[in-house]
């Protein structure tokens, strides 16, 4: 199959099914929102050439990806082992890429198998799973880079992975070998850990200007680790640039990103406030919880674009796995409350199968299931799981991938963050600051006794 003919489809229909009843959207639904789409989606393309909405040059830009290429090259056969220090949008998008396009079993290959390192990105200052980690590559220095990600190099958690393993390092390796293994990815000019870069001649890649964290995955934040491990960067930053042309369309019916936002913020309106994203894939899940942040942080706003008016706008983003969470969720989505908007994320074909044997005789009741493969499971799994919530009123709606790769999980990437900015523009909010985050950055200072910050915030 060429990739050209690899788009992903929104399959929105499910949310005019009759089966709905009240809660069934109609074409004048729909119709009264088009208007107004069209002219946002207008808007976001005169911003563009001003310099706003800077995460969508991301695709284009062909001397960043070069760069993170010749880099991972020069990298990744020297390396074992690769850690990722960094929080939120500096790990989220790593993960996400990694779970969706490499074998589940990566780490546990041989590094021929694997071609290139071992991954592991430390999300979290859980003691436990840091030293773990330490432990882990502590015999393997030489060979283990550690890519620290902080656009300031001051964030709590980020920082103190770092001045952890810089100490290390220098201890065991001394400081002119420790300053091999390091890679820091931050502001190109200014901040703290652009000048622990400059002073001790690390190794460096940009944080492009203008782009928050939960945006910046088709960046070298996401892509040096994606590089290092084999993933065609090339492909997926092609997916996404093919998506952009397909979310500039006007006409909402051609645009996949004014057919989500639609959707969503009606549905919002009405009162299912609850966004859950369910994808029938584990390979997709990292996908379903990278959506979580940028769902959350870029539409969770107190206050409207001007600052001045409350609105405390924002959907809550909840992500469950299919078929797992039919056995733990689906009771709750059917005949709980009706304040959920369900996203499925479905695959049509996986690039790999297993079919069930035909049983014996002494068991009858699983002769139904005897030649099927589990892929053919879980997609009537899906459709079950789909039709049994509109039978329940409950409204649904699909995001189809042709297969799981490079250019289709691009495209959902930036899908999902062009949704994001409509999404943000018709809630009136901006989808860009994240100011709800700050008193709690400002009151861990206080506790850990930063200067500047011997009172307790208040927010």
């Amino acid at each position: 199959m060429k990739a050209t003919r690899q788009i992903l489809k929104v399959d929105w229909h499910s949310v005019m099914d009759r089966r709905l009843g009240r809660h069934r959207l109609t074409s004048k639904d729909v119709s009264g929102l088009t208007s107004r789409v069209r002219s946002l989606i207008a808007s976001v393309e005169r911003e563009r050439k001003t310099g706003l909405h800077r995460y969508r040059n991301l695709p284009h830009d062909a001397v960043m990806r070069q760069a993170v290429e010749d880099f991972a090259k020069s990298l990744s056969r020297k390396a074992d082992n690769l850690v990722v220090l960094g929080i939120g949008g500096s790990a989220l998008g790593n993960i996400a890429l990694q779970t969706a396009l490499n074998s589940p079993q990566y780490n546990l290959l041989s590094r021929a198998e694997r071609g290139g390192p071992r991954l592991f990105v430390m999300d979290n200052v859980d003691p436990m799973h840091f030293a773990a980690m330490m432990e882990f590559v502590g015999g393997e220095l030489p060979r283990t880079i550690f890519n620290v990600i902080s656009k300031s190099g001051e964030t709590a958690e980020t920082a103190s992975q770092f001045l952890i393993v810089q100490n290390w390092l220098v201890r065991k390796l001394g400081a002119r070998r420790a300053a091999q293994q390091i890679v820091a990815t931050t502001d190109a000019k200014s901040g703290t850990l652009r000048s622990i870069v400059e002073k001790n001649g690390y190794a460096s890649l940009p944080v492009p200007d203008g782009v928050g964290g939960r945006f910046s995955v088709l960046s070298a934040v996401g892509l040096f680790s994606a590089a290092m491990c084999g993933i065609d960067i090339r492909s997926l930053l092609k997916g996404a640039a093919d998506m952009d042309r397909l979310v500039r369309n006007p006409d909402w019916r051609r645009n996949p990103a004014a057919q989500l936002a639609i959707v969503n913020y009606l549905y919002y309106r009405r009162g299912q406030v609850m966004s859950v994203m369910m994808p029938y894939s584990n390979a997709l899940y990292g996908l379903a919880d990278w959506y979580r942040q940028l769902w959350a942080e870029s539409l969770g706003k107190r206050f409207d674009a001007t600052g001045k008016k409350e609105v405390f706008a924002g959907p809550t983003p909840i992500k469950a796995l299919g078929t797992t969470d039919q056995h733990s969720q689906v009771q709750l989505y059917r005949e709980g409350p009706n304040d959920k908007l369900i996203t499925f994320l479905e695959v049509e074909r996986f690039d790999r199968d297993v079919r069930i044997p035909h049983g014996s005789s002494d068991a009858p009741a699983l002769a139904y299931l005897g030649g099927a493969t589990l892929g053919q499971l879980l997609n009537a799994e899906k459709r079950a799981t789909e039709m049994a919530l509109l039978e329940s009123e409950r409204p649904c709606l699909t995001i189809r991938f042709p297969q799981i790769n490079a250019y289709t999980v691009g495209q959902f990437i930036y899908l999902m963050e062009a949704t994001t900015t409509l999404m943000g523009r018709l809630l009136g909010i901006d989808p860009y600051d994240q100011p709800g985050v700050e008193l709690g950055k400002k009151i861990t200072y206080h506790l850990m006794g930063r200067p500047g910050y011997e009172k307790m915030p208040r927010g």
